[in-house]
């Protein structure tokens, strides 16, 4: 019996450590702090310019970035031209096209991206989920998956935390901050 209340333990204790990666995570829900209201079609329709870093779980800074987006809306699909450049020399380019299948929701495809990406817009807030093969500094890439939060500022700017999670494990944050070009 001693043992069986060891085992019932041991996997509380798993469940509950597995459950902490997605405590703390905003929410569709949660109480609107603006009466702004985010358009993306509107919002990366044009030039954008994005900074950004990666902080892994422990809270290290490890990578930072910026990236060139050239977007273009044609009223039901959003086509974004990334441009990445990291700051140790490295690039990336990444096109998504983003489909608006509803009045607050989207689904996009970029390479890389496993099956569609699924978001929605309420308010000044944009949730946006999706699994991709990230490319890695050392040319492989790693299977992970982002649950994407972005908000719009009072000064324009755009807001986005991404958690990011390999097996259920959460693996660090992106931090990003877009702002449109003239």
């Amino acid at each position: 019996m001693k043992l069986l209340w060891r085992g019932v333990a041991a996997s509380v204790g798993v469940v509950a450590l597995l459950g902490l990666g997605s405590c703390g995570r905003p929410s569709l829900e949660d109480a609107k702090l603006s009466d702004r209201q985010l358009n993306l079609e509107e919002y990366f329709d044009g030039k954008t310019v994005a900074y950004g870093q990666f902080k892994d779980r422990f809270g290290t800074v490890r990578r930072r970035f910026k990236v060139e987006i050239d977007g273009a809306w044609d009223g039901k699909t959003l086509t974004l031209k990334e441009q990445f450049a990291y700051a140790d020399g490295t690039a990336e380019v990444r096109n998504w096209s983003l489909t608006k299948t509803g009045d607050d929701s989207w689904t996009g495809t970029a390479p890389g991206v496993q099956g569609q990406a699924t978001g929605r817009e309420v308010g000044d807030t944009f949730n946006w989920t999706y699994t991709i093969d990230l490319p890695m500094p050392d040319g492989e890439t790693m299977r992970v998956a982002f649950d994407d939060w972005m908000w719009l500022q009072e000064d324009g700017r755009l807001l986005n935390i991404a958690y990011m999670e390999r097996f259920g494990v959460t693996l660090g944050e992106v931090t990003i901050f877009f702002e449109q070009r003239p």
